[in-house]
């Protein structure tokens, strides 16, 4: 999701939630401690130089069980940061310290925010001998759009 997508989001909804990947939610007393700009530079392991940008959100909760996070006041913090840090429209990652800390991606299913597990992925598969993916066909579609093919009875065999 990118920055512009959950402020629009924040303009249309009463509470923010966020749902972690095991259907578990972040307390409701949280606090973003931070909206940050991380920039990645790196070069992947067939030698090609890469550049990552990526705003983060650091999510905390604290034994203030009254403290509520209102859309507004999250909206609020969103502008600021763009202002002082001169943050653009990038993807979100959001982090969240559950058994360790855990960065994921953020989408959104209608009612509340859900944190995305984010999965690692070689970006030169070509320069390290991993293979294409072979498309998967069920045996009933090998000859399905064949115009010569057989019907059962036919008599074609």
């Amino acid at each position: 999701m990118k920055l512009s997508e959950i402020k629009k989001i924040l303009n249309s909804v009463e509470t923010v939630n966020f749902q972690l990947p095991n259907g578990n939610f972040v307390p409701e007393h949280f606090h973003v401690t931070e909206v940050g700009l991380i920039t990645k530079n790196f070069i992947d392991c067939g030698g090609v130089v890469r550049k990552e940008t990526v705003v983060n959100f650091q999510l905390w909760d604290a034994n203030d069980f009254e403290h509520r996070l209102k859309p507004q006041k999250l909206i609020h913090i969103i502008e600021l940061s763009e202002k002082v840090l001169g943050i653009e429209d990038f993807e979100i990652e959001v982090e969240y310290q559950d058994q360790t800390i855990g960065k994921y991606d953020l989408g959104f299913n209608g009612k509340d925010f859900e944190l995305l597990n984010k999965t690692t992925a070689c970006l030169a598969q070509d320069q390290c001998g991993i293979p294409a993916e072979k498309p998967k066909l069920k045996l009933t579609q090998l000859n399905a759009d064949s115009g010569n093919s057989c019907a059962p009875g036919g008599g074609c065999c």
